[in-house]
């Protein structure tokens, strides 16, 4: 094995780039002394899709999604910094706590349902309206979003192996590295509008907006109840899984 080169500290500089669970990234780091290094990373990644028609049912039948035309987006956007500690300044691995100082990961949603397609939230089932000039209604519009950034600052802790700053002299290294950012639990916020009716003839319907229509009213109380379930069931993830591979050169 090659001996350690002594490096006095911020004596060097490296950067790299890779792929990870939070999009496209790259990094830079520095030497602190023989066992730490001080290193910033940011991550960046977007997806869109469109025209989607959905068949089926989510959350045991609890929401039916027969005939939705969904159009989605995806967005990351992260940059944290993080003490590397070797243990083994000659290997590779190490342990790596540190902070995430921006985080804007989140996903939305926009679906709407063909006019008489039939949906249920919290058990009661309703029908979305077909477009109609005479009585001003519209097809039901559902709009989501899941916030993956409860926490816009917080903690991170990973572990991996490769040294950006190699203690032997060494140029390239292919680090990868594994850990969870405490982001939090997730958010989630769901809005419909549009008309809805409760008979599939659309004899009785209402916009599900209205304040003042017992159809509007009931429709809101049981999206109220069924986000808080949806709600409930994301409490477990209190984390962002962290995982990336890449690789870097480091310059003297």
């Amino acid at each position: 094995m090659k001996d350690e080169v002594p490096m006095k500290p911020f004596s060097r500089v490296a950067f790299g780039g890779g792929v990870s669970l939070m999009g496209v990234n790259v990094e830079a780091a520095t030497n602190l002394n023989r066992y730490l290094n001080l290193r910033g990373v940011g991550n960046v990644f977007q997806y869109s899709v469109s025209g989607i028609t959905i068949n089926g049912s989510t959350n045991g039948g609890s929401l039916s999604t027969n005939g939705l035309d969904l159009n989605g987006q995806v967005n990351m956007a992260t940059a944290g910094v993080s003490l590397d500690y070797y243990p083994f300044p000659r290997h590779g691995f190490r342990l790596s706590p540190g902070a995430l100082l921006y985080n804007q990961n989140g996903i939305t949603a926009n679906a709407v349902s063909a006019g008489g397609t039939s949906f249920t939230l919290n058990g009661s089932q309703y029908y979305s309206a077909t477009a109609n000039t005479l009585t001003g209604a519209t097809p039901l519009d559902v709009a989501a979003s899941l916030g993956l950034n409860t926490h816009k600052q917080t903690a991170t802790l990973t572990t991996g192996w490769g040294n950006m700053i190699s203690r032997t002299g060494g140029h390239w290294s292919f680090p990868f590295e594994i850990g969870a950012a405490f982001t939090g639990v997730p958010s989630l916020n769901v809005n419909l509008t549009g008309w809805a009716c409760l008979d599939q003839a659309q004899t009785e319907c209402s916009d599900v907006t209205s304040t003042s229509n017992p159809i509007g009213q009931a429709v809101q109380s049981n999206l109220s109840a069924q986000v808080s379930k949806w709600r409930k069931d994301l409490n477990p993830l209190q984390v962002y899984p962290i995982m990336s591979f890449g690789i870097s050169y480091a310059f003297r």
